[in-house]
């Protein structure tokens, strides 16, 4: 009687790598992945820095993503570490495919797994969307011309408030951004970052710490964006949306708002350094779960 085929061989990739040797996929698996950490660690290390100088005065505005990595490509160093940025992320939203399509993480089907899997889904859209930014900012670097993140919005925004519904469009992607924002928080509370690695205990407690101070700044950084989109859908107003850089500047202006970009500051940049740890510490097994190993 024939064995039944492992369900991992079901996919059509699955049966592709099959007729493979599983350690080549394994180490290009392994590579990417690794490398889409160290992307996106450093994104948020960029973001992080700015808006700390921003807090002490040294630079005008804190910034998203993009005006972070900016002035980057004024030097031709720059523009060599913005091109392995955007690979980088391009590899990390093909990791965050495996994780949600594939499971690779080994999941499941339950209503958490599920859930799990769809964040991650939503991440690898976000990265890949990211990294096609990051390969348009190089463009315009070459041709000494950008609108800023703030304006690429308010346009975008603008678009999709002339589709029919629109306006509710709008509103559900901010609800979604904030419902995304305070569950890094709850994540920051309730989750064990440092059983995600394979390292020893007292590193993987230290590097639970630094992830739990990470991705609560991401928390408050991401709230007020899905509040500020939210905001623009229900008054039919694009100029109303802000992104990361327009949340930590509504920060600023508050009571102690110095004090408080700063720390957020620092949770982002200690995020970047958890995407570094996870780059060298966290298991990767996209390939073996791909061939039913």
């Amino acid at each position: 009687m024939t064995a039944p085929l492992n369900a991992a061989h079901s996919n059509p990739i699955g049966r592709l790598l099959a007729r493979f040797p599983a350690a080549p996929w394994a180490s290009l698996a392994e590579l990417v992945a690794r490398l889409g950490y160290v992307a996106r660690g450093s994104v948020y290390l960029a973001v992080g820095a700015v808006a700390l100088l921003a807090a002490l005065g040294l630079t005008p505005h804190a910034t998203g993503a993009l005006g972070a990595l900016e002035a980057w490509g004024e030097w031709p160093l720059g523009v060599v570490i913005l091109w392995l940025i955007g690979l980088g992320l391009y590899g990390f939203a093909g990791w965050r495919a495996l994780q949600s399509v594939f499971d690779v993480d080994r999941q499941g089907a339950t209503a958490k797994g599920v859930a799990a899997r769809a964040g991650q889904a939503v991440s690898g859209l976000v990265y890949g969307g990211l990294a096609v930014s990051v390969f348009g900012l190089l463009h315009a670097v070459h041709h000494l011309a950008r609108d800023s993140e703030h304006a690429e919005m308010i346009r975008t925004v603008d678009k999709v408030l002339t589709f029919p519904l629109g306006n509710l469009l709008v509103i559900a992607a901010g609800l979604f951004i904030l419902a995304a924002g305070i569950g890094n928080i709850v994540r920051a509370v309730l989750s064990h970052f440092g059983r995600t690695l394979d390292c020893d205990v007292e590193v993987a407690r230290w590097a639970g710490t630094i992830a739990r101070i990470g991705y609560f700044a991401r928390g408050v950084a991401l709230a007020p964006v899905g509040l500020f989109m939210a905001r623009a859908g229900l008054h039919a107003r694009a100029v109303e949306a802000h992104g990361v850089g327009g949340a930590l500047e509504a920060l600023h202006r508050q009571p102690m708002g110095g004090l408080l970009m700063s720390l957020v500051a620092l949770g982002l940049m200690a995020f970047g350094v958890f995407a570094f740890l996870e780059a060298v510490f966290r298991p990767i097994r996209a390939a073996a779960r791909l061939h039913g190993d």
